[in-house]
């Protein structure tokens, strides 16, 4: 049976009986009693109506689902449904809530910047990684114009021309980003950004270093293939210049051999397919070899010291990589300190761990040029010859070797002083 039909037979069950109480006084004191007695209980029963209509015009003005506005009959019927309808619309809302709560939570998570504008590119909400990309702020830059608050030249123009099928590629904040708009339901857009700078800045640093590497080669090169020339040019050399031509081609291939090995170590240092491979490490033994090689290459020109009294008898690594590391910190020691100066080695153990530091009164370095050290083949003095300089690579060989044993490299140094290399090791470096 429809709904309309259970809606309409009490009200004429209780119409019929109003209108047979009528008629039976009718029937026994006249038409007049009749007729005003059926005038008052329609009276009454319209009365009713209005009562539970005002008591739910009072609900809807703040309905409460724990609480019903009371009645009979259809209006009993029609208050449940009610409720029912504010109950589910209550739940939806709430779940609705907890939806945008993780939905923003998610957002505040992603790398990438997004900001969402309406139609005439009003902020409506961002997240921080767009906040840190773009300067702005969720909580002060709501219903703000985005070209007022990111006054990029390249990032307006690209928003007046509108052609979104192409990213933008900007600089903002010292940090290069890359920028997607979308646009969506009327007209609104959502801003994408991305932080490129490191990718940028590892895409240089291939550069610079396939450029420093060619040009590092082609130097031993040219030497090389000059004297080969004057070889076919000059067949009647005489014995002591001929001589003196392959001893520096041969050392020029020597220098290339040499950088092409420490090329080849700083990519095998630097692969994640490399694993360390962590066994027990005899130090006082590693550092006095290390030292023994110093002092050769030195040629008593320089007074060098080595105390390992307070160092740690075992650490686990791998002997090969540490062996390079320190020695590339004691040959730049002997390699720029003058005749006369003191170079002082020490194995200790510290609170944060094993250390090892090499302290020379060499001829220092500027600060500027510190936090660039370990980068490839950069080189502080440049106007030195090749044989005094190095190749460049020594330092970044020192840092990624320590970086694969959660060590740290630290530097100080001051012109005309000297200068102290410092390899922190963990202490789990004492751990199997």
């Amino acid at each position: 049976m429809s709904p309309q039909i259970l809606f309409w037979i009490p009200v004429a069950l209780r119409l019929s009986l109003i209108w047979i109480a009528a008629a039976v006084l009718w029937y026994v004191y006249g038409p007049v009693v009749g007729l005003l007695f059926g005038l008052f209980l329609m009276t009454a029963l319209a009365v009713v109506q209005l009562h539970f209509l005002s008591r739910l015009n009072v609900w809807l003005d703040n309905p409460q689902t724990d609480e019903s506005p009371g009645g009979w009959g259809a209006w009993a019927d029609i208050y449940d449904r009610l409720m029912l309808r504010q109950r589910d619309e209550e739940k939806s809302q709430t779940e609705l809530t907890e939806w945008l709560a993780r939905f923003r939570q998610a957002m505040s998570h992603l790398p990438i910047g997004v900001v969402i504008t309406d139609d005439v590119m009003f902020v409506e909400w961002c997240n921080p990684a767009a906040e840190r990309h773009l300067g702005l702020s969720a909580a002060n830059d709501k219903g703000m114009r985005i070209t007022n608050l990111v006054r990029n030249p390249d990032f307006i123009d690209y928003l007046i021309l509108g052609r979104y099928e192409e990213m933008l590629s900007f600089t903002n904040r010292d940090r290069r980003l890359l920028l997607q708009v979308i646009p969506f339901e009327n007209r609104r857009r959502i801003f994408v950004t991305y932080d490129n700078t490191e990718e940028e800045n590892i895409a240089k640093m291939r550069r610079d270093f396939i450029a420093n590497a060619s040009h590092e080669l082609r130097t031993p090169l040219t030497v090389i293939n000059g004297f080969l020339e004057v070889a076919e040019d000059y067949p009647d050399m005489d014995v002591e210049t001929r001589a003196t031509h392959l001893q520096l081609m041969r050392e020029q291939g020597e220098r290339m051999q040499r950088l092409v090995e420490s090329m080849l170590l700083l990519t095998s240092l630097e692969s994640p397919d490399n694993p360390v491979m962590r066994e027990p490490v005899q130090m006082p033994a590693l550092v006095q070899s290390v030292y023994d090689e110093g002092s050769m290459v030195s040629k008593g020109r320089h007074t060098i010291t080595l105390d390992t009294a307070g160092g740690p008898e075992i650490i686990y690594a791998c002997e090969d990589e540490i062996r390079t590391a320190f020695w590339n910190l004691v040959r730049n020691a002997v390699r720029y300190t003058l005749p006369g100066g003191k170079i002082d080695l020490k194995w200790e153990n510290t609170e944060n761990g094993p250390r090892f530091s090499v302290k020379d009164t060499g001829i220092g370095i500027s600060a500027e040029h510190i936090p660039r050290l370990t980068q490839r083949f950069y080189l502080v003095d440049k106007t030195r010859s090749r044989q005094e300089r190095g190749s460049g690579l020594g330092l970044a060989i020192v840092r990624h070797a320590l970086l694969r044993h959660r060590a740290q490299l630290h530097i100080e140094s001051e012109p005309g002083v000297g200068s102290e290399f410092t390899a922190q090791f963990p202490k789990g470096a004492l751990v199997p």
